[in-house]
């Protein structure tokens, strides 16, 4: 019979996110977490700040927080969640047949110390038709998405190419997250 490798229970770190791509994400690598919504406004452009700002407004105790958040750019200009079927279909059209980059601000904080970092991904999407656009907006899943798309769904099929993590894309830096969990946390959350 094979050894049992499961870890010992943990504390499981608060995610100051409500996101269910967060939630997935921290489920797929196995990290333990409770969600505590953050009682935080946005206001600018900058992830970091954002999550920044999201990790400070939750009380985790002793355990650690994540706060995340994620933003698409293109040529220097933000590309946030569309208001409307309209502003969706003209964020796709732009994104067509170019290169973009979804950049997260992660912080990672006890009451004794705080990690902020920062993830760049490159997403190429193919040259994209009208009948692709139509198609893609008809399937509603540009509703509540940055960029009007979701990598890990339907929007797959706008993706020509990627560079850098993919899970960045889906909405959490993951290899970020692992590798501050690694230095900081060593082998309580299975890794380092």
């Amino acid at each position: 019979m094979g050894r049992d490798l499961a870890r010992p229970p943990v504390d499981p770190l608060i995610l100051a996110s409500t996101s269910p791509q967060r939630r997935a994400i921290l489920e797929q690598l196995r990290i333990p977490f409770d969600v505590v919504p953050p009682d935080y406004v946005e206001s600018g452009d900058d992830p970091v700040e954002h999550a920044a700002g999201k990790a400070r407004s939750v009380d985790g105790g002793d355990r650690p927080v994540l706060g995340v958040d994620t933003i698409v750019r293109l040529e220097g200009v933000v590309l946030g969640k569309p208001h409307g079927v309209t502003e969706a279909e003209a964020m796709l059209e732009q994104l067509g047949g170019r290169t973009h980059e979804v950049v997260s601000g992660l912080c990672l904080r006890t009451p004794a110390w705080e990690e902020l970092g920062r993830e760049l991904t490159r997403v190429t999407f193919r040259q994209l038709t009208p009948r692709d656009l139509a198609s893609y907006i008809a399937a509603g899943e540009w509703e509540g998405r940055a960029g009007a798309y979701a990598i890990q769904g339907f929007g797959a099929n706008l993706v020509e190419r990627i560079e850098g993590d993919y899970l960045n894309v889906v909405g959490l830096p993951a290899a970020l997250l692992v590798r501050l969990l690694a230095d900081r946390f060593a082998g309580t959350y299975g890794f380092g």
